[in-house]
């Protein structure tokens, strides 16, 4: 498969507008402001193009909920606070083609009206940030951005807004309270940010990845990104892969891979002597397969079919020698530090969590502690703003449904079974 996000990953001038133009850059763009904003909107659906942030919305009807009304200022928001643990996909595409995604945006800021848009950065990614902003300084000076673009008559700002480095500024709410000021805490919905978004205007919020697709899209044809993978969840698809393999890193493949094609064909296999015992397929929040899994596909539905989600496609591989307890209290531990505090369930539940886990991991578990954190996996789950609580149950429920066994040794035994 011919890459289109990762094309100039590791490429040390991409980053610069000339070289972004020679080859082939905002192209895209000059066909799209000869087009219909309706037809940009119908070929994104057309495409079957679905977030890559992690619920996997699809993109275009998200694009059409936005309010026709001309008169109705409009915005556009970049989610690249890419907090999760074992995520680094978007710095790929942000810090070798920033271009890429700043073309994406303009492209999506003219099909629904956008006057505007911010690329909210995490805080950390000051290097990432930096070429944000030279590469936007760039195209204002090529008319790709400001009064006119193109002389097509669309006139677009777009600013980098750099975060405040907590976990839920990625949630798409608490993202616009930050940008707006406030303390990032996701709000009630609805309303929703298509009618209610930043500034209380019309708002569609998307992941780097996401943005990043539309201009491959809008010069190649949505046949061809409709033909690559599975018909529900199609496209190219960029995993992240770190933990127990021979060559951790990026890798565009077509969405549904499987799990066994891209640990073992691309990634080069186990980095020791040791069998493969855990998976995790997108994010620390999505619950982890085991070893029987290894022939699941890579997308929406096939993953959601084993009690799992793709999420951002970070895949993190553990062998043998992984203490499962220990993981799950670390894995708990970040999610407790990061919960905002809004909600009662997700502020005094995961501390609950990360307090019965870091016993058994120090051998001082109690008879019943395994039953103790599902009851408090059922008091947190579905009670709360936004999906931070979720995630965290969800993660600790996929340890104990295919390791629980081990969780209990470390009950009856006062120590690892892995070790």
């Amino acid at each position: 498969m011919e890459k289109a996000l990762l094309k100039n990953y590791g490429n040390a001038e991409t980053h610069k507008i000339d070289v972004y133009i020679a080859g082939g850059g905002y192209v895209a763009l000059a066909s799209a402001m000869k087009m219909q904003s309706d037809q940009i909107i119908q070929l994104v659906k057309d495409s079957g193009l679905r977030g890559r942030g992690g619920a996997g919305f699809p993109t275009g009807l998200k694009w059409s909920f936005i309010p026709k009304d001309p008169t109705i200022p409009k915005f556009l928001c970049c989610n690249a606070d890419e907090g999760e643990p074992g995520t680094f996909k978007d710095r790929g595409i942000i810090d070798f083609d920033p271009h890429l995604l700043i073309e994406g945006m303009i492209i999506a800021s003219f099909a629904f009206g956008a006057s505007k848009s911010y690329i909210y950065i995490r805080g950390e990614f000051a290097f990432g940030a930096k070429r944000l902003e030279t590469a936007i300084k760039e195209a204002y000076q090529k008319g790709f951005l400001g009064k006119n673009i193109l002389g097509s008559g669309f006139a677009h700002d777009m600013y980098v807004h750099r975060g405040f480095g907590a976990y839920i500024c990625g949630e798409e709410t608490a993202l616009l309270e930050s940008i707006e000021g406030w303390r990032a805490q996701p709000r009630k919905k609805p309303p929703f940010p298509a009618l209610s978004g930043l500034y209380g205007k019309p708002t569609v919020i998307n992941n780097v990845e996401t943005l990043s697709c539309i201009p491959a899209i809008i010069s190649r044809g949505a046949k061809w990104f409709s033909s690559i993978g599975p018909e529900k969840s199609p496209g190219p698809k960029i995993f992240g892969v770190s933990g127990h393999v021979k060559k951790p890193g990026l890798y565009e493949l077509p969405m549904g891979t499987t799990i066994r094609e891209l640990i073992f064909d691309h990634c080069g296999g186990m980095s020791s002597d040791r069998p493969l015992k855990a998976v995790i397929p997108g994010g620390v929040s999505a619950p982890m397969l085991n070893a029987n899994d290894l022939d699941t596909k890579l997308d929406f539905d096939s993953l959601a079919s084993k009690g799992s989600m793709l999420g951002s496609g970070a895949v993190i591989v553990m062998d043998s020698s992984t203490c499962m307890v220990k993981t799950a209290y670390i894995i708990n531990r970040f999610f407790s530090h990061e919960s905002c505090g809004k909600c009662t369930p997700c502020r005094d539940g995961t501390p609950w969590l990360t307090k019965v886990l870091k016993r058994l991991e120090h051998g001082e578990g109690r008879i019943g502690d395994v039953e103790l954190l599902e009851r408090l996996c059922s008091n947190i789950f579905g009670r709360t703003f936004c999906p931070l609580g979720d995630g965290a149950v969800m993660a600790l429920r996929g340890f104990i449904k295919n390791f629980r066994e081990e969780f209990q040794y470390h009950v009856d035994n006062k120590k690892c079974k892995a070790a």
